[in-house]
C-alpha cells in the first residue's frame, strides 16, 4: 500500500515539472508597455479594494 502511494507522488511530481517546463518554453518578457499596463491596472485593484474596505469599515463604525 505504501508503495502505492510513493509511486503516486512520484508521478505526480514529475507530472508537475513536465507541466512547468511546458510553461517556461511559452513565457516571454513584457515590454515595456505591457509591463506598464500591468503595473496600472494591479494598481488601480489595490486601491479600489482599499477604498472598498475603508467604506465597509466606516460603515460599521457609524451603525455599531
Amino acid at each position: 500500500m505504501e508503495q502505492v502511494v510513493n509511486e503516486s507522488v512520484f508521478s505526480k511530481i514529475k507530472s508537475f515539472i513536465l507541466q512547468s517546463k511546458r510553461v517556461w518554453h511559452v513565457l516571454k518578457k513584457p515590454s515595456r508597455e505591457e509591463f506598464l499596463m500591468v503595473a496600472k491596472v494591479s494598481a488601480l485593484g489595490i486601491l479600489a479594494l482599499g477604498a472598498l474596505g475603508f467604506i465597509i469599515s466606516d460603515l460599521i463604525k457609524l451603525f455599531s
